[in-house]
């Protein structure tokens, strides 16, 4: 994209404008979350000034303009992911609660001896709740190695499946090393053993063209805040069989079709799992987010992105003593690093008294910190308002900061 494009964007995003130390801001923590567009934020507040009311079974006006509206988004979000079906689209707070809910009640049919497949580069969103499953139930976990370029180790990941493998999950893309993994890849081998798959997709969906057909996963999460959208809310993509079969991950309100205190019977899909009052506002205003992305283009994103990506590594190999932590060839807008052995923490106060936003920490990937035998890492990621100027100046600051701490 050009400079001028990119200067565009920007407009769109008030809070870039603003001052970090006396110094204007430099936003690199997009893997953690990606700041809001205007008109995100302007359709919030407009229907909460003109048109809030609670979703489905209201005969009056604004109920049935705002169920339009959310209804609206999940149509969105159907073709923006290729699922077949509106029944496939599941409405949750995020990215946490979708593998929660799969595994809560899909994983309601293991039993004590199951084995589930996940990888060393998890979050603790994908590893945390199928080992409060293994608790309950007694499934044994089994964990995909990555090698010194931070891919995962195909020929191990094969190799862990056997007769007791009831599930495959592990994310499109890692939060840390951002690596690329070739999930169509590993969906079908898995499913040519019979084992079903659930990908974390939080890392990808704002980076990437998603399809879920085209990839063949069962399950598939991903958030809205991570893709320019209003925060605590999520999808959970399931193929239809498979949710119809699966018993509700919670009771309440809007999940039913009938109550007695003898018997309740449920709602069709996708109401079964989204029980109580959803955050309608949050839901309508994401669509507005998905517009923002297709009307640049998801190749316009990627693209721009790997730009800042290339550019930005190839100058942080010149400082002495720096480590980037994954550099597979299929790798998202994500360098993770440390300057000798300074605590990532030091690094981060440093460029953020420099106006630099950086994430520092383990994370939430605490074993694959574990596996590169480190604590933590800084963490810079890129979004479609960064410029090649921010870039220049988180280089700069980062230098600054390093020659400080040697």
């Amino acid at each position: 994209m050009t400079k001028d494009e990119v200067l565009k964007i920007r407009e769109e995003f008030p809070i870039l404008t603003r001052s970090v130390a006396g110094r204007p801001m430099i936003y690199l923590d997009n893997t953690a979350t990606s700041q809001t567009p205007r008109r995100v934020v302007e359709e919030i507040d407009r229907i909460y000034t003109h048109e809030k009311a609670n979703v489905h079974r209201g005969v009056h006006t604004l109920s049935q303009e705002m169920t339009d509206l959310q209804e609206h988004t999940r149509e969105r979000i159907r073709r923006y992911i290729n699922a077949d079906s509106i029944e496939e689209v599941i409405f949750t707070r995020g990215t946490t609660e979708g593998i929660n809910l799969v595994a809560s009640s899909f994983g309601s049919r293991f039993k004590e001896g199951d084995e589930v497949i996940l990888t060393v580069m998890e979050h603790h969103a994908n590893i945390v709740p199928w080992q409060l499953l293994r608790d309950k139930t007694g499934i044994v976990l089994r964990v995909v190695d990555i090698n010194d370029r931070g891919e995962l180790d195909l020929d191990q990941y094969r190799s862990l499946f056997n007769e007791r493998t009831v599930m495959a999950s592990f994310c499109h893309v890692s939060n840390v090393l951002g690596t690329v993994n070739p999930v169509e890849e590993m969906t079908a081998y898995a499913h040519s053993k019979g084992v079903p798959v659930l990908i974390d997709g939080a890392q990808a969906s704002p980076h990437m063209l998603i399809d879920v057909n085209a990839i063949g996963c069962d399950f598939y999460v991903f958030s809205s805040h991570k893709m320019y959208g209003p925060t605590g809310i999520g999808v959970l993509y399931g193929k239809k069989h498979l949710l119809e079969e699966m018993p509700p991950y919670q009771g309440g309100g809007e999940m039913i079709a009938k109550v007695t205190f003898e018997h309740t019977t449920f709602a069709e899909l996708p109401f079964k799992f989204e029980a109580g009052t959803p955050d309608f506002v949050g839901i309508a205003a994401f669509s507005k987010a998905i517009d923002f992305i297709e009307e640049i283009g998801m190749e316009n994103i990627a693209a721009h992105e790997h730009e800042l990506l290339d550019y930005t590594t190839s100058q942080l190999v010149k400082i002495p003593e720096l480590r980037i932590f994954g550099d597979a060839p299929h790798k998202s807008a994500v360098i993770s690093f440390l300057v000798g052995h300074s605590h990532p923490y030091d690094v981060g106060m440093l460029l953020d008294k420099q106006g630099v936003e950086v994430r520092t920490g383990h994370h939430c990937a605490m074993p694959l910190m574990d596996r590169l035998d480190i604590p933590g890492t800084v963490r810079a990621s890129f979004a479609i308002y960064n410029t090649i100027e921010e870039a220049d100046s988180f280089i700069t600051a980062l230098r600054r900061a390093a020659a400080i701490l040697s």
